[in-house]
């Protein structure tokens, strides 16, 4: 394990000493993406001056070394998320296109009409319209788990709305624009009791916990590697090996055949009949560096380094009577996501503001308006954090949201 101090990690990321605006950049918004280390950065050019080349399609040494570097990435991925072999792992532009896949792939063979498919209010966009164009394209019931006034999915919910007729479950582990921690194991297990099929959003998890497919036994995961140190471009389907051999492909082209003739084509093994085309090569190799550095600084350590940063986070903004919390008051419950807002102050406005302290938060409705609107929001604030944060980055951002009133005429 890496046991640098933090101040030596944040030296790995070039873009934590840039200035924003003539203030030192204080970067609270690694909920959409994080900054990218050095070795991760490295990667890339690397790949492109010693190994550029198509995967899978040549004999000559750099294809080889393409191949070598590609496949080495799904094995890193594999052990990562401790998935039983590298075929079920399949390589995406990010978690998106993975649900999308997922859809179009499993959805539109497995769903029938009549069929319920169940999700939570919490969902982000990429996890909600694929499962409402499917129901209607399969005349299918979309039914939704609703949470508390704090953002939590209560097991009344998961009783009540999982039924005999739920033939597939696709939750959020945690979500991005609460914070909230849902119960996916409880849901997982009683999704699997009435014989549904459960994929896991673990966009925001993945980056910052050590998470177990074996352990978890859900039926599919998704990721994205630019929230966790990678590049952008590339993510992560997992799936059970059965459950992947059953799905015919998304795509049609390049690389996914077995034998094609004039009239009918056979499709190869997995994982590649699920990657058609050039894959990105550069962006696999770039998670891959991106896991052994999360791997090395150690995902335990993550977890804890992230819970002191939103505990001290948390109750610095509690403090503020200007400051409207949302999601869990219980710490043990949210991530390193606080969605908060200003009273009185669009948070688009205090976003501005910030900015002009150095400080980069987010704002809107973080693709997530039903969730909003079910709160009845029509926005958020929202600061998130990652391991290389510090506690003097909370102070600035702290400071400069009791400046924000000023800014607009509240004298305080």
């Amino acid at each position: 394990m890496d046991g640098r101090s933090i101040t030596e990690i944040r030296k790995d990321f070039p873009s934590l000493t840039l200035s924003a605006n003539g203030k030192p950049l204080v970067y609270l918004d690694n909920a959409a993406t994080t900054q990218k280390p050095f070795r991760v950065i490295a990667s890339l050019k690397d790949y492109y001056e010693r190994s550029n080349a198509n995967p899978h399609r040549g004999a000559h040494y750099l294809s080889i070394m393409a191949t070598e570097a590609y496949e080495s990435s799904r094995e890193v991925v594999r052990a990562f998320i401790n998935a039983w072999s590298s075929r079920e792992i399949i390589f995406t532009r990010n978690a998106t296109e993975s649900l999308n896949l997922l859809a179009h792939s499993y959805g539109m063979t497995n769903i029938k009409e009549g069929d319920e498919i169940v999700i939570s209010i919490l969902e982000h966009h990429s996890n909600l319209i694929p499962w409402q164009q499917l129901a209607k394209a399969k005349k299918a019931q979309l039914k939704y788990l609703y949470v508390d006034s704090e953002g939590q999915v209560k097991d009344e919910e998961i009783y009540t709305k999982i039924t005999d007729k739920t033939k597939l479950v696709s939750i959020t582990h945690i979500s991005n624009a609460l914070g909230t921690v849902t119960p996916v194991k409880r849901i997982i297990d009683f999704a699997h009791e009435k014989g549904a099929v459960v994929i896991v959003d673990g966009s925001q998890s993945v980056p910052h916990i050590k998470l177990d497919v074996k352990a978890l036994d859900a039926d599919f995961l998704v990721f994205s590697g630019h929230k966790m140190l990678g590049p952008m471009g590339i993510g992560v389907l997992y799936g059970k090996e059965k459950l992947l051999e059953a799905m015919p492909p998304f795509l049609f082209g390049g690389d996914m055949i077995e034998y094609v003739h004039e009239q009918e084509t056979t499709f190869a093994e997995l994982p590649f009949k699920l990657e058609a085309g050039t894959q990105n090569v550069e962006g696999a190799l770039g998670l891959k560096e991106a896991i052994l550095y999360l791997e090395k600084l150690g995902m335990d350590r993550i977890e804890a380094m992230e819970k002191e940063l939103t505990a001290y986070a948390f109750e610095r903004l509690s403090e503020l009577p200007i400051i409207e919390l949302y999601g869990p008051r219980d710490l043990s419950k949210r991530s390193s996501v606080i969605s908060f807002n200003v009273k009185d102050v669009h948070p688009h406005d205090t976003a501005s503001i910030m900015d002009a302290y150095g400080v980069a938060i987010r704002a809107g409705h973080h693709c997530a308006q039903p969730l909003m609107r079910y709160m009845n929001l029509n926005a958020t604030a929202r600061a998130s954090f990652y391991f290389y944060n510090t506690k003097d980055e909370i102070d600035i951002f702290i400071d400069s949201l009791k400046n924000v009133r000023k800014w607009l005429g509240y004298g305080s």
